[in-house]
């Protein structure tokens, strides 16, 4: 008996629909996941129910032995439940992102100090005076305002000892934040400054939207490290386990690339066929994870040291990612950010 037949014998038992996975099992409100079973759409070609919880999903795609549905405002952790006919189907688990913070405008990864608290730009439009520029979301999740005078604060990093850096599109610098939200001006000169990110020698790194990859030195002197193509939006920096620089520079393409820098400077193209690549990060071994679309399929990418690519985490309006204590993980959208419980171990290291 062949797999059709098996299947067609275990649908005339009892007429249920039947999940065999569901991907990503993973996702922000309003991303879709792909369900794959047999028997989930009903013989008369009416779209089946989806439920996430208690919470009914939208079916955008529908056959026999896959649906794709979109998880809907309201749901939560926990089984999602396929329906036909007045059967329901075996349960399956999707975890879902909490959003635990709305009203913002980050542009790339927020960022986590030693003692778990977030920091998220309010970037605003370039040239735009926004009341609050940075707000810290403390480990209660309560949001309050951080900084405020800085014009279009962009990338935020952390030194090793703990010391605050930010960058601004507005006029090119970079800016040292002390514990209290007072700022003073660390760099100057970068263009369109971008993402940041820091090295084992604690070097920083700062890119220009116009193709520089600046390297400001622990005396503060400012080099330019590497060239890439203009950026439509911001460049995105992380560094790798192995102290590779990695950067994502979205475009108008819809096939952009994920580049790897060496210490000597050198550019190497790491993964080409990404929609609009933004905020990046590593896990412990060595997995790049970055904010894009790949097939069509917007959300967090996981790509192996070996250019493997599949998406983790579906949900639109993804710019960034930083991992938490705990195994978990920080996502920003353009105007809110989400925890998620994911079993990651980031790099660097972080408390269980």
């Amino acid at each position: 008996m062949g797999f059709s037949d098996r299947i067609l014998g275990k649908k005339n038992v009892n007429g249920a629909p039947h999940i065999e996975s569901v991907s990503p099992p993973f996702a922000l409100t309003g991303g879709e996941v792909r369900i794959a079973g047999y028997g989930l759409r009903p013989s008369e070609l009416r779209r089946p129910r989806v439920q996430f919880g208690e919470t009914e999903g939208t079916v955008v795609i529908s056959s026999d032995s896959f649906l794709v549905a979109r998880v809907p405002e309201g749901a939560t952790s926990g089984p999602v439940v396929v329906a036909t006919n007045g059967h329901v189907s075996n349960p399956q688990t999707v975890k879902v992102a909490v959003p635990i913070a709305e009203n913002l405008h980050p542009v790339t990864n927020p960022a986590l100090d030693s003692e778990g608290n977030i920091y998220v730009t309010f970037s605003g439009s370039r040239g735009q005076k926004v009341p609050v520029a940075i707000f810290k979301i403390d480990t209660n999740y309560a949001v309050k305002p951080f900084v405020a005078e800085m014009m279009n604060a962009t990338g935020i990093a952390f030194d090793r000892q703990g010391q605050m850096y930010v960058s601004s599109r507005y006029d090119g610098a970079v800016y040292r934040v002390a514990p209290n939200g007072t700022m003073t001006t660390y760099a100057e000169g970068m263009g369109v400054a971008t993402g940041i990110a820091f090295d084992r020698e604690e070097n920083l790194y700062v890119g220009d939207r116009s193709g520089t990859i600046f390297k400001i030195g622990r005396d503060q002197q400012v080099f330019v490290f590497a060239t890439l193509e203009p950026s439509v939006s911001a460049y995105h920096l992380a560094f790798s386990p192995q102290g590779d620089l990695f950067v994502a520079g979205p475009t108008t393409s819809s096939f952009d690339c994920i580049y790897r820098i060496d210490p000597q400077g050198s550019v190497h193209t790491f993964y080409r066929g990404l929609g609009r690549p933004q905020g990046l990060a590593f896990d412990a071994s060595g997995n790049l994870y970055v904010a894009a679309s790949l097939g069509g399929k917007r959300g967090v990418l996981r790509i192996t040291p070996e250019g493997k690519a599949n998406v983790e985490v579906s949900g639109q309006g993804l710019v960034g990612l930083a991992f938490a204590p705990g195994r978990s993980v920080i996502l920003a959208t353009t105007n809110a950010v989400h925890h998620l419980a994911w079993n990651v171990q980031a790099w660097p290291l972080l408390p269980e």
